[in-house]
């Protein structure tokens, strides 16, 4: 999604100035939207002045800034002004302001910075790695704090820097599930039980055989088994075997490569209704009102709060789709999207001020206690909506109450908790937004049977050749 995988925060109750920010697409193909004004890219947003000094932040929603605006209201003695500079990422905006804020350090240089899933490892591990600064130099301590929060192993891959020092952490957990209907798989198999659809849809058993049966037993019955290809991207491409990049040249994984097979396969035998994510026809099978109706959409919880509840037609049981839904293991682990914060190395000249940016970072990502954020989002009293959702402690999800009327009562954790500690993280590089919207593009042309499977490789790599400094052999 370009845009913003992370859930809303809404703090309004801080600051009027401040909004709750809009979660949308991550894809390269979508229009980013500016958090705070649609008719600009860029706000500043800032608290109350202290006496210590100025903390910058750089966003691309107001998410973050919005969490750091609650810690100052929660913090009266806080004895800095955060200045908070949001910038949306459409056409690159917000990593062009951020980089050469960076390059350029100073009074204005970024003190923390957020960075999403889509170019996060640019930041945490790539050509700006060298302006983060570990943690531990904050002062945190990384192995103790990490274990003691039980932070997925995936989180912590990706925010770690080719020195092996942890630089980045994200605040909420995005490991994925089958999210599925329940009245669906009733009235395929007779029953909506989580337990009983993980079995039909062979979840946790790290293959697809047992998921294309249950395609067919759902085609029987007139309903597809997913709404597009794109509900099945996200779990092969984050549970590859290796990354687009290797040793600096391209590099396609044999489960990546699959996916022209996948998505022909979908295609040729009508399991789904062939909509491209973040389109009208695939917000409207979340609504039941496709070509056919469909059984479910792999994804994390934010694709829960942020995307199919504001587009299943209602707002409570009975309403749309809204209750009628439940979550289960997806047949393969992987992870999609997030947002992880980082501190610059221009903070830690001041010990003070490091000091300061370790509480702010710890209290987002780390804090366990019940005056944490992590665990105010986990029980739904961050923000006005009350929304519950998937944190990256899961210490925290251990002792909160994730139970939600949208899934029928069902606790997410249960099924959330193990699914971010079967995501991996280390098949990621930095020009992976770019080249999935490559690999995408020529993955559906095969599947529509306007090229060859020969052609859409071949076409797929002079594009990569011809955009990004990688070898292609």
């Amino acid at each position: 999604m370009k845009k913003f995988l992370a859930c809303a925060v809404s703090v309004a109750m801080v600051a009027s100035t401040l909004v709750a920010c809009n979660n949308t697409p991550a894809s390269s193909s979508e229009t980013a939207v500016d958090p705070v004004d649609p008719a600009s890219s860029e706000e500043v947003v800032t608290p109350a002045a202290g006496e210590g000094g100025v903390i910058n932040v750089y966003a691309f929603t107001d998410e973050v800034p919005n969490m750091i605006a609650k810690y100052v209201a929660d913090h009266p003695d806080f004895p800095y002004e955060i200045n908070s500079t949001i910038t949306a990422t459409d056409g690159g905006g917000y990593q062009e302001k951020l980089d050469l804020a960076l390059t350029a350090g100073g009074a204005d240089a970024p003190d923390i910075y957020a960075a999403e899933a889509a170019f996060v490892l640019k930041y945490a591990q790539g050509d700006m790695a060298q302006y983060a600064a570990p943690y531990e130099d904050l002062g945190i301590d990384v192995a103790g704090e990490t274990a003691a929060a039980a932070i997925a192993d995936y989180t912590i891959d990706i925010g770690t820097n080719p020195d092996g020092k942890l630089v980045g952490l994200g605040y909420q957990a995005t490991g994925g599930a089958f999210i599925y209907r329940r009245s669906v798989a009733q009235a395929t198999w007779g029953t909506d039980d989580p337990a009983t659809v993980k079995e039909k849809i062979g979840g946790g058993s790290g293959s697809w055989d047992q998921f294309w049966k249950a395609a067919d037993e759902l085609k029987a019955k007139g309903y597809g088994i997913v709404s597009g290809d794109g509900d099945m991207w996200h779990a092969i491409e984050n549970s590859s075997d290796s990354g687009w990049i290797v040793d600096g040249k391209l590099n396609i994984d044999p489960k990546r490569e699959a996916f022209l097979d996948v998505s022909k396969k979908l295609m040729d035998n009508g399991y789904h209704n062939d909509t491209t994510d973040w389109g009208e026809a695939w917000f409207a099978d979340m609504k039941g009102e496709g070509a056919k109706e469909v059984l479910g959409f792999f994804g994390p919880a934010w694709l829960i709060n942020y995307t199919i509840a504001p587009n299943c037609g209602g707002a409570a049981v009975g309403e749309g789709t809204y209750g009628d839904w439940a979550v289960t293991e997806s047949p393969i682990g992987f992870f999609w999207g997030g947002t992880w914060v980082l501190a610059s190395k221009n903070a830690t000249a001041d010990p003070a001020k490091a000091a300061a940016v370790k509480d702010i970072i710890e209290w987002i990502t780390l804090d366990c206690t019940e005056t944490g954020l992590q665990y105010a989002w986990a029980n739904g009293t961050m923000s006005d909506a009350g929304t519950k959702d998937c944190v990256a402690s899961g210490t925290v999800m251990e002792i909160s109450n994730g139970e939600i009327d949208f899934l029928g009562g069902q606790n997410m954790f249960d099924v959330f908790v193990p699914a971010n500690a079967n995501a991996k993280g280390d098949n990621l590089t930095q020009y992976d937004e770019t080249i999935n919207g490559y690999w995408r593009e020529q993955v559906r042309l095969f599947a529509a049977g306007e090229k060859d499977r020969d052609a859409a490789i071949a076409d797929f790599k002079q594009q990569v050749a011809d955009n990004l400094d990688v070898i292609v052999e």
